[in-house]
């Protein structure tokens, strides 16, 4: 009955993650803002809350990816988990630079987006050699890329190249004066990291559920408050200080909250991570009834993350057509917005629904059919 939970819970949580970055992705193609949401001299709170809840996407997927790995390895042992990895990890890769980024597009533009698919593929690849190190030396490589990759902070200076960027820096990289290029949104520092941290976490998942909850718990609210310690000082966790806004304390509020993600500050982690383990823990005390659309988000991630962003394209671009004539963009070289559109949370947040329950069905004959394939191999 344990173990039942506690894989409920992971589900959940995924499937939690997963609705929201469907969120953040029906912004991009739906309600595109001409300022970016995070821009505390611009945004308003609603649009800033609906960008930043979205936050807790990426570091919870790739920290429960993680997680996932070690149960699996305790089924099948470090030799088989390790090629797995290493496969898994390189497959995801190839998906992101080709299905991936063609999606996002949906064009021949020459572009390559390397993006959370990226960053979790190769950190499985990372992980597969990590896992056959002792507890204490995994610990002490996520420790390092966790807490200590802001000191890098001051070296993303001018030009330092596609194989530093990959690592610590986001930026467009072209490759050939044809256009062909590779724009580095998830640098993989400090994200190894954080699926190592995962991995690490797994250890916690197979202990007694009260001991576990305990542990979620405190490790939560530690993190939480090291990120309000570490940002009330500004000394050290984010490149950006927080400062009191002249538009009002609601916006020193959210001059406290935005952190930078790309790539993700230690106090960005800390914020994300720490309610991230308080949900994990709510979610095994509270039994999986109603909440079948977690559970099957959950259980098939890859394969909503495949048709979610091909499927919200799209959908924009009729609207757009019928609308307004043309599409909204921002992934040119400059913003366009077409004669007459204007940014809606509205239209974003009942796209949003809509296109979830059309995902959910997508999920459902997926389900279903995989249900089938194994009743088969039985």
């Amino acid at each position: 009955m344990v173990a039942s939970q506690r894989l409920y819970s992971i589900d959940r949580l995924r499937g939690l993650v997963i609705i929201l970055m469907a969120l953040d992705h029906v912004r991009d193609f739906f309600s595109p803002t001409p300022f970016w949401p995070e821009d505390v001299s611009q945004t308003t709170p609603e649009w800033f809350f609906t960008r930043w809840i979205t936050h807790l996407c990426a570091p919870l997927f790739i920290l429960l990816a993680g997680t996932s790995a070690f149960l699996r390895e305790q089924k099948v042992g470090k030799i088989a988990m390790s090629h797995y990895l290493a496969t898994r990890g390189l497959m995801l890769v190839i998906l992101e630079v080709t299905i991936i980024s063609f999606s996002w597009q949906l064009s021949t533009t020459p572009i390559v987006f390397l993006q959370v698919i990226w960053a979790i593929g190769v950190s499985m690849i990372v992980l597969a050699a990590l896992i056959h190190l002792p507890n204490w030396a995994i610990a002490i490589f996520a420790f390092g890329q966790i807490v200590l990759h802001n000191l890098l902070d001051q070296l993303n200076q001018g030009d330092m190249g596609f194989a530093y960027a990959s690592l610590h820096f986001s930026a467009y990289f072209p490759w050939h004066s044809s256009g062909w290029g590779a724009f580095v949104a998830y640098p993989l520092i400090p994200w190894m990291g954080v699926m190592a941290v995962g991995y690490l976490l797994g250890n916690w998942m197979i202990q007694a559920s009260n001991e576990r909850q305990k542990k979620l718990v405190w490790t939560g609210v530690a993190c939480i408050v090291i990120f309000l310690i570490l940002r009330a000082v500004n000394l050290y966790g984010d490149p950006v200080p927080w400062s009191e806004q002249e538009r009002g304390p609601v916006y020193t509020l959210l001059s406290f909250l935005n952190l930078a993600k790309y790539p993700p500050s230690l106090l960005y982690l800390l914020i994300t991570i720490g309610p991230g383990l308080l949900l994990l823990r709510w979610f095994e005390k509270v039994p999986p009834v109603g909440d079948s659309v977690l559970l099957l988000f959950g259980r098939h991630p890859l394969f909503f993350y495949l048709i979610h962003i091909p499927i919200i394209h799209l959908l924009a671009m009729a609207y757009a057509h019928f609308t307004w004539g043309e599409m909204p963009s921002l992934f040119g070289a400059q913003p366009y917005f077409p004669p007459g559109y204007e940014a809606s949370l509205l239209r974003l947040y009942l796209a949003w629904i809509s296109i979830l329950i059309l995902l959910w069905a997508a999920c459902h004959y997926w389900d279903q059919y995989q249900q089938k394939k194994r009743l088969v191999r039985r």
